[in-house]
């Protein structure tokens, strides 16, 4: 062989390694992505788990009259929050 075919059979090779490489690393890319789309989604579920119990023993405080001033207020204003939001979708069901 001459040099200009051995060079051109290293460059294939090394073309071929390289196509290996990058499938090898796009597998890996969707693996990481499908792992990081699962994992987000627990976080939300878990975030909206604990915003859950967080107003649930908001709510028991509040009846067994254990909230501060400031949680009472806190709780209130809240609680105002939610009522707004709820007129707003009903005027907007109302349009």
């Amino acid at each position: 062989m001459s040099a200009n075919e051995d060079q051109l059979k290293r460059i294939q090779d090394k073309l071929q390694q390289l196509v290996k490489q990058y499938a090898a690393i796009k597998k890996d890319n969707q693996t990481l992505k499908t792992r990081l789309e699962k994992a987000n989604t627990q976080l939300a579920t878990q975030t909206g788990s604990m915003d859950a119990m967080k107003q649930q023993a908001d709510v028991l405080r509040l009846n067994a009259g254990k909230l501060k001033d400031g949680e009472k207020k806190e709780f209130e204003k809240r609680i105002n929050n939610y009522i707004r939001e709820i007129d707003k979708c009903i005027a907007l069901l109302g349009e």
